[in-house]
């Protein structure tokens, strides 16, 4: 099993359109048993998936131990797609996380998981705090979208100092561009410093997901969004293979 981080400094970015997208593609297009984790306290990947977490189940809870992990799952209309939801009780998980010592609490969660699924697609909280660090340290791969502009190219380093600095430069980091709109001449020319990167374009349909609260492939078949998400999940699935 590889676990994915869809992870961002910055908010706005597409961050959950992205990992929603990954994991329809993986469980879809790939045959892969797929688990979309939705560690963000808003909630948006469940909710673009029309799934609500299960009354008096709290994601916080199974993430301390207190409860079982594999009770809060919920089987998506999908196939080989099923998603760990969100809560409100997430917003104090930080806090949690800070007063443990179990460093290594995602990595077991993660490898309980392991044998029910093939990937796992997480949709972080953004900004680098505890749970980021702890993410770093158990997942494999960090996908990381990236609008054109110098501000988030700037998070992008941030980023990279980080994890060069407390995790030896690991796990690998593959960069795409989110939200690329090649008609304004600074994501042109933002883009241009990066041309192998994977484009994710600015695009009606995906902005419909949260209308219709599908995936942009099931929306749009066919699609240059869905054949965009349907390249990165290739690369994804290259950078796995590198290590």
């Amino acid at each position: 099993m590889k676990a994915i981080a869809v992870f961002s400094i910055k908010g706005g970015v597409g961050k959950s359109a992205t990992a929603v997208n990954l994991a329809h593609a993986a469980a879809t297009a790939g045959g892969r048993r797929t688990l979309l984790w939705d560690l963000d306290s808003q909630g948006a990947a469940t909710y673009l998936l029309k799934l609500a977490p299960r009354s008096g189940r709290k994601a916080r809870s199974a993430m301390a131990g207190e409860t079982d992990l594999a009770d809060l799952v919920l089987a998506s209309e999908y196939p080989n797609l099923d998603v760990l939801p969100a809560d409100r009780s997430l917003r104090r998980l930080e806090g949690d996380l800070a007063q443990s010592d179990k460093l290594k609490l995602l990595k077991k969660h993660l490898k309980a998981l392991a044998q029910d699924y093939d990937r796992v697609i997480i949709d972080c909280p953004p900004g680098l705090s505890e749970l980021a660090d702890r993410l770093f340290r158990a997942v494999d791969l960090i996908v990381l979208p990236i609008i054109p502009s110098p501000l988030s190219e700037r998070a992008a380093e941030q980023l990279r100092a980080e994890l060069q600095k407390t995790h030896a430069g690991r796990p690998p980091v593959l960069p795409l561009w989110s939200m690329a709109d090649r008609r304004k001449k600074l994501h042109r020319e933002t883009m241009e410093r990066h041309p192998a990167w994977p484009v994710i374009p600015y695009s009606a349909a995906i902005e419909a997901m949260a209308v219709h609260q599908k995936p942009v492939a099931d929306l749009q078949s066919g699609g240059v969004p869905a054949r965009a998400f349907a390249g990165l999940w290739a690369a994804v699935e290259m950078a796995l293979i590198r290590g």
